[in-house]
């Protein structure tokens, strides 16, 4: 099994990596192989909402002079996805949005491609602004039906200069016990694959409300 982790963060060795790494710790010590993708040193543009990923069906967006069609591939080969950001005026760093909107665009209209797939978000944060941006990690995840592990307390670290988080106890036991509770959420998923069969897909219903 394997976990892809996304450091929407600039910062390659910042505190959103160190908090990705405690969290892989963990997954590595059960068995699941980790690797981490560094989103927030890329320049990524935003969904330009041409549709050619509906039209076209394959599981690729229509601009490719970036990295983000090879992410989507990774992720649709993964086990599990972590989405990891630092939060910028509350909220999840730009170039990680940028990414997310395409990416979970395309997995949504090219057949959910993430389905059932174990998923997580972690944010860093200095002072405020953690929670919001975690859900807004969520609502990826829950949009797309994957299934989600929690932990003993939001999943936020503290931490201004890179490494600082390092000195948040609470928030290292956070991740760590989200690394175990992942683990074990995909090696359940895993056993119950041949025992327990999934619900099968439905075509999603559209009801817009202006017509």
């Amino acid at each position: 099994m394997k976990v892809v982790g996304f450091n929407g963060s600039p910062r390659k060795k910042g505190n959103t990596a160190c908090s990705l790494n405690t969290v892989f710790a963990e997954l590595e010590n059960a068995g699941i192989e980790t690797e981490m993708i560094q989103v927030g040193k890329e320049k990524v543009q935003g969904c330009k909402a041409c549709y050619a990923c509906v039209k076209k069906q394959n599981q690729a967006c229509s601009m490719k002079d970036d990295p983000v069609n090879e992410w989507i591939q990774k992720m649709k080969l993964a086990d599990g996805i972590i989405l990891g950001s630092p939060v910028y005026f509350s909220g999840v760093a730009g170039t990680m949005k940028s990414f997310l909107d395409r990416a979970f665009f395309v997995s949504s209209v090219n057949g959910n491609l993430f389905r059932h797939k174990v998923g997580a978000s972690v944010a860093a944060v200095r002072r405020s602004g953690g929670l919001p941006t975690v859900d807004s990690l969520n609502h990826y995840i829950n949009y797309s039906e994957m299934v989600m592990p929690s932990s003993n307390y939001w999943n936020v670290v503290h931490g201004a200069n890179p490494g600082e988080m390092e000195q948040d106890g609470e928030g290292k036991q956070i991740m760590a016990v989200l690394g175990q509770n992942m683990a074990w959420l995909m090696k359940t998923l895993e056993y119950a694959k041949e025992k327990v069969p999934a619900p099968a897909p439905v075509t999603k219903t559209m009801t817009n409300f202006i017509r």
